[in-house]
């Protein structure tokens, strides 16, 4: 007898991701849509959303752009809907989509996810040190404090009759758990199951990106343009077959889903989500044909004892700005730009008794800051985009600052051209900590009425890792120096102030050299631009056999975290791209 096959689009990885997924993957037949918007930046644009109109803080594009055009058409073909454009009032989403559907005359039942919030906590909370980097949870300036829930509360609104399930903040590979959990009847503790069921979510979860999209071989992806959203072919005991829909662009390899795999991760080993611990080591993934990937060997272990919140809070200003700098010596031209820009603000501000800079930083763009050693020569620079950015402690000095960033048109470096005004935005800063996981009740609401859904699971325990992968053995000794490029695919991003970049051999037999050759030392050296002090550097390299990959985690290398960091490559996406040209020993055939 065939397997049970329940088929999950992922239509969207963050929130103004493309309007084109939704209707592509309900063309597809999927049985369920999920849709992801929440990045913790995102969380903090909520909160003050909410703060402005406690009726906000959630998506409306997720009603106006996403979800509502295609109603009559989700009601008609029976697809589910999961996603947390909830926001930080995922029940105030619940209550305008039931709004909107009574207005057309439809049967979708509508269920929001929540307790996940814990802005009335504060005070417990204040004054607790991130489990990375150096910001504190102040007294006030709080935006947001969320909990990540899980899969299981998600399963509990659909086994209620939910069509569509709003949710606040859940780890993002619960939006597939949870209709796993639901259709497969999967209990909390069938540890591979529940780590199979997160692979999934985790695959699919930031859309075209498992299809292709930001993909090591983009040369040979075509169609952006009509890329194909991914979906997952989903099965009771946790395999699963990574396709798209049929006439759609981009491209599903065991490369690209490879790639996302490794997509933000850390210990490969251990990566935590509230429903268990995912060991993706041993998963093998296997070319079955065009665009059609099998995922098998996820092993899951029992869930650990703790939550982890994330706080949003702002603290002071950033102007920025942008100033074109064209001609010879355009990166002198532009560095002294900068510098006055930073003096007159300076003298500006203390003439005024106002408040001085918090930080100021110029970043040039088209110089080659952003891959270190490895940047062109200075004098062979003829442009230059000058970006400019500032943080103050009050509104009244970034705007002082920033009205003055027009001068340099008459006063400053020739070949400057017209500046964009210069944007001044309040500083999100973030800081995540753990709880235990009993002080945090989720709710279901089905019908306007938030229900407890407490947590039944097996209690949870300290993680505990006892042996690792063998690390391949040496290569053979000898062999011409090839581009990383040539013999493996990479993807990177970010966590916190840590950077991760996973390097998967395009053939196992390049393997050995690629582990041999990227040492803590050279990848610190290569890397140095990224790290406040190299020396200080914290770098770790995990073994993946089964996919015949490594995952090479950068710790400190983005200081500020993706929302404080200043970086033209805040979100760390280029850093992967920074390490193909390192130059491997290979002796492997083929080579």
């Amino acid at each position: 007898m065939a397997q049970d096959t329940y088929r999950i689009g992922g239509g969207g990885g963050f929130m103004v991701d493309s309007i084109t997924a939704v209707p592509q993957l309900l063309a597809a037949g999927v049985d369920a849509i999920i849709m992801d918007f929440l990045a913790e930046g995102a969380m903090g644009l909520f909160g003050r959303m909410r703060a402005a109109d406690p009726a906000m803080g959630y998506s409306a594009d997720f009603i106006t752009r996403y979800i509502g055009p295609h109603l009559d058409e989700i009601a008609r073909r029976g697809t589910k809907i999961v996603s947390n454009a909830g926001g930080v009032n995922p029940l105030a989403l619940a209550a305008r989509l039931r709004e909107e559907i009574a207005r057309r005359g439809l049967n979708l039942k509508v269920a929001a996810v929540a307790g996940d919030c814990l802005m009335d906590r504060v005070g417990e909370f204040a004054g607790l040190k991130g489990i990375e980097g150096d910001d504190v949870l102040p007294q006030t300036g709080v935006t947001s404090i969320n909990a990540y829930l899980g899969g299981f509360p998600i399963a509990a609104a659909l086994a209620g009759g939910a069509d569509i399930v709003v949710t606040g903040r859940v780890v993002d590979s619960a939006l597939a758990l949870g209709l796993l959990i639901n259709r497969f009847g999967w209990q909390a503790d069938q540890w591979d199951l529940i780590a199979a069921g997160t692979l999934v979510g985790h695959l699919i979860e930031c859309g075209a990106q498992a299809t292709g999209g930001t993909y090591t071989d983009w040369d040979q992806v075509e169609g952006w343009d009509r890329i194909g959203f991914p979906i997952a072919e989903c099965h009771a005991d946790g395999t699963c077959v990574i396709t798209k829909g049929e006439g759609t662009g981009g491209l599903v390899t065991v490369g690209t889903v490879s790639e996302q795999l490794l997509y933000e991760t850390s210990d490969p080993q251990a990566y935590i989500v509230p429903d268990v611990v995912c060991d993706f080591t041993q998963v093998t993934m296997t070319q079955q044909g065009k665009d059609r990937v099998l995922v098998t060997g996820m092993k899951g272990h029992p869930r650990t004892p703790t939550l982890k919140v994330c706080a949003t809070f702002d603290q002071g200003w950033r102007v920025t700005s942008y100033q074109p700098v064209i001609g010879p010596r355009a990166i002198a031209k532009a560095k002294k730009q900068a510098q006055a820009h930073f003096d007159r603000g300076a003298a500006l501000l203390r003439e005024r008794n106002m408040p001085g800079f918090l930080t100021k930083e110029a970043i040039l763009i088209g110089s080659g800051e952003s891959v270190g050693a490895r940047a062109p020569d200075p004098d062979s620079v003829m442009e230059i985009l000058l970006k400019i950015s500032a943080d103050f402690e009050t509104q009244q000095s970034a705007g002082l600052f920033a009205y003055e960033l027009h001068a340099q048109m008459c006063g400053m470096a020739p070949g400057t051209s017209i500046v964009p005004f210069a944007g001044i935005s309040p500083v999100l800063h973030m800081v995540a900590f753990l709880i235990p996981r009993e002080s945090v009740t989720a709710l279901v609401d089905l019908d306007g009425t938030p229900q407890p859904c407490p947590d039944r699971g097996p209690a949870g325990v300290p993680l505990s890792i006892t042996s690792r992968p063998p690390v391949p053995e040496l290569p053979a000794p000898g062999g011409a120096l090839v581009p990383l490029e040539k013999i493996a695919f990479t993807r990177s991003g970010e966590k916190g102030e840590t950077v991760n970049v996973g390097v998967i051999a395009r053939d196992p037999a390049y393997l050995p050299a690629i582990r041999a050759a990227l040492t803590p030392q050279a990848l610190t050296d290569w890397f140095a631009h990224l790290f406040r002090d190299p020396a200080q550097a914290q770098i770790q390299i995990y073994d993946l056999p089964g996919l015949n990959a490594i995952n090479v985690v950068l710790g400190g290398a983005l200081p500020g975290g993706i929302n404080a960091s200043s970086r033209l490559d805040s979100a760390a996406k280029s850093v992967g791209q920074q390490l193909l040209p390192f130059l491997v020993p290979c002796a492997a055939p083929g080579v």
